[in-house]
């Protein structure tokens, strides 16, 4: 499975990688800020967009591990 990858900002920088852990604090950090409210309409939607690829990089980690597993309690893969 490909890292995925990480930048502080909505946009992602190819160059950098981000851990399933450290995806899952960000998205958490972007929730709260988000929750939180008083962002103007522009910050708001990076913050959006920025949860948006933190939820995909932790799902493609969840989906590699899946795969890891599965191959591993398959006998026949």
């Amino acid at each position: 499975m490909a890292e995925p990858q990480k930048k502080s900002g909505a946009k992602t920088d190819p160059g950098e990688t981000l851990s399933y852990e450290a995806a899952r604090e960000e998205l958490v950090e972007v929730v709260r800020r988000l929750e939180q409210g008083g962002t103007t309409l522009e910050e708001s939607l990076a913050l959006w967009e920025r949860g948006e690829h933190l939820a995909k990089v932790c799902q493609q980690w969840l989906d590699g591990a899946r795969r890891r597993l599965d191959s591993a309690l398959d006998p026949e893969a």
